[in-house]
């Protein structure tokens, strides 16, 4: 059963990371169809269906590494492809079938957690959601306690208590903490927090001023000009945009080259000192048959 689109919308809202498998050309016999569509998740379990036991290994493979990398893959299984980009996947299983599989990474929008109440801060937090950008208005520091890797943290409390603003977001592992304020107010703060026992390594991760240099600006000005720095921090790759994966073990069929799951796999031979894994009872049969003509 394919995934819907209503259950993609659902794990996006959420902010989880997932990679979106669709299978865009198939030539029968294959148990998948063109606008077939699956999830595969971090931890490499899958949600919808794209086709039988031979291509999920290397479908799940090419996910979890475009979540580890961003970028998306095309997959052509069964059939020769020299198209730049295209990953071909030999596949001589009986059913003869072949596939294309677009693979691509859907990550969650950096979070946003702005500390205060100016009116840069509140123009702030509505550019950054005209971009998809989960953000929001801090009015607690002890919020601060839920921002995890993939946060952006911006102090603009005019002075009232960017010092304690501060070192609650250095005790977070946010991507980004930048600290809206003159250079002069800047390295007071900073010298508060190394009085406070801060090392050069934890200030370094401070940002002060934040935002680009554009000279004297109002406050809707420097909103954009933050954003712009946050938006440059997030396309060089600082920021923490991949995804940790389970690390899929697999191996190479001898006799069809499709990679299969070590751990789920259902076939399996021992010739001389070494384990073969099959996706298929057809391959295994061939193999036992006369092992030496695919090791050859």
């Amino acid at each position: 059963m394919t995934i819907g689109l209503a259950r993609l919308a659902e794990l996006e809202a959420a902010g989880r990371p997932f990679a979106l498998a669709t299978v865009t050309w198939r030539r029968g016999p294959s148990s998948g169809h063109v606008g077939s569509k699956a999830v595969v998740h971090p931890d490499g379990t899958i949600e919808g269906w794209l086709g039988g036991a031979c291509a999920q290994p290397t479908v799940v493979k090419a996910a979890l590494e475009t979540l580890v990398t961003g970028a998306p893959a095309l997959l052509v299984l069964g059939e020769a492809d020299d198209r730049p980009g295209v990953r071909p996947v030999p596949m001589a299983c009986s059913s003869e079938g072949a596939m294309e599989v677009y693979v691509e990474p859907v990550l969650p929008k950096p979070e946003l957690w702005v500390v205060g109440e100016s009116p840069a801060a509140r123009m702030l937090v509505e550019l950054a959601a005209t971009l998809g950008w989960r953000s929001r208005v801090v009015a607690a520091e002890a919020e601060l306690d839920a921002v995890g890797a993939r946060g952006y943290v911006v102090v603009a409390t005019q002075g009232h208590h960017d010092e304690t603003a501060l070192e609650r977001a250095l005790g977070t592992p946010a991507s980004y903490i930048g600290l809206v304020a003159s250079e002069k107010r800047a390295s007071a703060v900073l010298g508060w927090l190394r009085d406070r026992g801060l090392g050069d390594e934890a200030l370094a991760r401070v940002r002060a001023p934040a935002g680009l240099d554009l000279g004297h600006t109002e406050h809707e000005e420097m909103a954009v000009a933050i954003l712009a720095e946050l938006v440059a921090f997030k396309a060089a790759g600082a920021g923490a945009q991949t995804t940790e994966v389970i690390e899929l073990e697999t191996a190479i069929d001898p006799v069809c080259k499709m990679e299969v799951e070590i751990a789920t796999a259902t076939w399996t031979s021992d010739h001389g000192e070494v384990h073969f894994y099959f996706c298929a009872p057809g391959c295994k049969k061939a193999f036992d048959a006369d092992p030496e003509v695919f090791l050859g």
